[in-house]
């Protein structure tokens, strides 16, 4: 008899079932585990030989063949053992094969026999679902599972325990979905001194979704601004909460099993490789740009980040996705983030500073700022200077406004934009393109004669033309205008960047 369970392979936040197959014949006694397992999954042999000495059984002196099927998959991970566990435990008539044919299974093994928690168990809860099958998985993650339906689930903290509720000598409770619980306080932009022009750029980034680069001498307060920014951003939609948490999950990132409410927001340091930005290793695990899906990724010192890591920006940008291409496979991940950055004018960071001159300008900043090629620089719709306040002003000046009514302000804009482009797949303007942006976003006349000569004076692309309509449109959004009109379009090119380099 051959003992098959089901399981599931990851690529990217997709699923693709797998059947472990378990047949146990007469001759020498052996363990091998076949179908392209990696080096995680090849060493489950020692975990899942161990974890059932822990609670009393053993292997029988037979040769063991363990099938990972489909067999040209690449198998990853750790979460095999369990599967196969219980493919064992069928083989040896300890478990019923009809009953554990309608369960899915995943989990890590530790030597006592406990389960551990694997990533991805949110995907998996939901490709159970589909395919009508129960689910096992580590009780740690039980919560996470809860999401995905109706569906039994069992959420065992050892193997001891899912044996006994099999069997039933004991009872496993349904787990209870979870949801993270808010993390601390969330940095308020009353915080911020002074710094108008800069706190009306990052409202207007936060009703449309926009890119946004500030550039200022050291301590000007552009971190300071961007870690204020999901305090704008109005909560997770269903919807987008378990897209973000299936993408978490596959990383191993929810924290015991809760589904995130927050926006996420990430900072990575600017000695991130390629592969931690946009994703890639050996497993092609999801990288920054993913885990900042509907959420913000802030890139402080953005010219100390390596040409090509920025480079690899461009089409995420575009796109909202991130392909990782490896010889054995291809994986497309979600990645629909608001890029916020940060530079100082030049390595120095006081280009602008007369009592701190750097003593090599001009050609310091042409050095600096050359680092970020110009097709980069275009698909950043908001550029903003950021100015040094005296330390003595800041005393004086008196708190701004809080985030609480400017995040009013950003939700009712917002609203204003999911009425508009509902039924279209476009959150914000800062996705709309084509003939939907044209429609919604072209000027009145006196608009339409600013934007034309500045097109034709400023050099301007077809995609800078675009992303200026954009925040056009949110400009008008903010004030609550039906149509753009040509004080939005003035404000929209005052934010376009332009060389600062002084001679």
């Amino acid at each position: 008899m051959i003992a098959r369970i089901a399981t599931t392979a990851f690529q990217g936040i997709e699923t693709v079932p797998v059947e472990v197959q378990v047949s146990m014949t007469s001759g020498l006694p052996a363990f091998t585990v076949v179908g392209l397992p990696d080096k995680a999954v090849a060493e489950s042999r020692e975990r899942v030989r161990s974890a059932l000495a822990a609670i009393g059984l053993a292997l029988p002196p037979k040769r063991i063949t363990v099938n990972l099927a489909p067999a040209d998959l690449v198998k990853e991970g750790s979460h095999y053992d369990l599967p196969i566990a219980l493919g064992l435990l069928v083989g040896m008539g300890v478990l019923d094969a009809e009953e554990m044919a309608r369960f899915l299974a995943l989990g890590e093994l530790g030597l006592d026999g406990s389960i551990a928690s694997v990533g991805g168990v949110l995907p998996a809860a939901l490709a159970a679902q589909v395919a009508e099958r129960a689910l096992i998985c580590p009780a740690a993650q039980g919560g996470e599972a809860a999401w995905a339906g109706a569906n039994e689930i069992l959420a065992p903290s050892g193997l001891l325990d899912l044996i006994n509720h099999l069997k039933g000598t004991q009872v496993l409770g349904r787990p209870q979905p979870e949801i993270a619980a808010e993390a601390g306080r969330v940095p308020d932009l009353a915080d911020v001194r002074g710094q108008e022009s800069a706190r009306r750029a990052l409202e207007i980034a936060a009703a449309g979704g926009h890119a946004l680069l500030m550039i200022g001498p050291p301590g000007a307060g552009k971190s300071m601004l961007a870690q204020r920014l999901p305090g704008l951003l109005p909560p997770l939609a269903p919807a987008e909460a378990l897209e973000v948490s299936m993408i978490h999950s596959v990383a191993g990132l929810l924290e015991g099993g809760r589904l995130l409410r927050r926006r996420p927001f990430r900072d990575p340091h600017h000695t991130a490789t390629t592969a931690a930005l946009t994703g890639g290793g050996a497993r092609a695990r999801p990288g920054e740009i993913s885990l900042a899906h509907h959420g913000v990724l802030f890139l402080d010192e953005l010219p100390e980040f390596q040409r090509p890591t920025l480079e690899a920006l461009r089409q995420p940008l575009e796109t909202g996705r991130v392909t990782v291409s490896r010889a054995n496979l291809s994986v497309t991940y979600p990645a629909r983030f608001q890029l916020v950055a940060a530079m100082n004018p030049c390595r120095c960071g006081w280009l602008d500073d007369p009592a701190q001159a750097c003593s090599r300008a001009p050609r310091c900043a042409e050095e600096y700022q050359g680092r970020l090629s110009g097709p980069l620089l275009d698909r950043i719709d908001l550029t903003v200077e950021v100015p040094a306040v005296p330390p003595l002003d800041l005393a004086r000046l008196t708190p701004g406004e809080a985030s609480a009514p400017v995040a009013a302000r950003v939700a009712a804009a917002r609203a204003r934009q999911a009425e508009r482009y509902q039924g279209m797949g476009i959150a914000t303007n800062s996705q709309a393109e084509g003939d939907a942006l044209l429609r919604v976003a072209t000027p009145d006349p006196a608009g339409a004669a600013l934007l034309a000569e500045a097109t034709e004076r400023l050099r301007l692309s077809a995609r800078a033309y675009h992303r200026v309509l954009r925040v056009a449109r949110t400009l008008a959004d903010l004030e609550g205008a039906p149509t753009v009109g040509r004080i939005h379009v003035a404000e929209a090119l005052a934010y376009r960047p332009r060389p600062r380099v002084r001679r």
